[in-house]
């Protein structure tokens, strides 16, 4: 069976004014919350047993009736340590899904990520440049680098890229920990000196790829799970706006179809 975990604990500041009373994952996009398209697309696929991890806003999710972890630190903290507060997850009965709060998708992406084989199975857009343009100027400004060896593994992700050579696909913040790994999946992250920075940051303010990565170059398996578009990240006010503006041109279902 897999779990899900959705971490939705952030401020959401690029949002505001729309996340100074709510929570990122319920603002809506094109009139649904982000929160309602993925667990319309997890319940499809079988996946039940969703999690929320919260922290801004957090009674607002009380409606949803989902299971919440409390992240009473959220605004000091970054994704790791609000994943770690659902921690109780990764016994290693079930396999974890983790998504990201501000994360749309098809059905076919989240299939793809489920159906991976490997200690760590991270959605890998093959085609995000495509977004990227409906989303800015210059696709270099906010990409990361993604590079896959030739059986489709991942050995590197999250940096900065020097040029487009750099990026074979764009992570989502979308991954499977398989239940063999997952009692492990902490591990390096709880032994981890608090007075030693991790990659020049505060342990308790690394970022979910940083963690990702050191999990890779530690030996830890990470299988790309690659697909062409299916997928939206709502990141800003800049975002919604070159979504909505889409939608209504009739241009968003060649990235993103809603309704599949």
């Amino acid at each position: 069976m897999t779990r899900a975990v959705i971490l939705a604990a952030g401020e959401g500041t690029r949002l505001r004014p729309l996340t100074e009373r709510m929570p990122k994952a319920l603002v809506t996009l094109n009139g649904k919350p982000l929160l309602t398209r993925q667990l319309e697309v997890l319940h499809r696929a079988g996946v039940r047993e969703v999690s929320l991890v919260a922290g801004h806003c957090a009674d607002a999710f009380g409606a949803s009736g989902l299971p919440i972890f409390l992240n009473p630190r959220y605004a000091e903290t970054n994704m790791v340590a609000s994943l770690r507060c659902a921690r109780s997850l990764f016994k290693g009965d079930d396999d974890v899904l983790v998504a990201y709060g501000d994360i749309v998708y098809e059905p076919r992406v989240l299939n793809a990520v489920l159906n991976t084989s490997a200690p760590l199975g991270v959605a890998v857009d093959l085609g995000w440049r495509d977004l990227w343009r409906l989303r800015m100027d210059d696709p270099l400004a906010d990409a990361e680098t993604m590079k896959l060896d030739p059986e489709g593994y991942i050995y590197e992700l999250g940096r900065k890229p020097h040029s487009l050579a750099d990026i074979e696909g764009q992570y989502l913040g979308l991954f499977k920990v398989d239940r063999t790994f997952a009692p492990l999946f902490f591990e390096r992250y709880e032994h981890w000196p608090q007075d030693q920075p991790f990659e020049g940051r505060p342990i308790d303010r690394i970022f979910m790829t940083s963690y990702l990565q050191h999990q890779i170059d530690q030996g830890v398996k990470a299988r790309a799970a690659t697909f062409h578009h299916g997928w939206l990240e709502v990141d800003s006010l800049q975002d919604l706006r070159a979504y909505e503006n889409a939608q209504a041109a009739g241009r968003l279902a060649a990235i993103y179809n809603g309704e599949a």
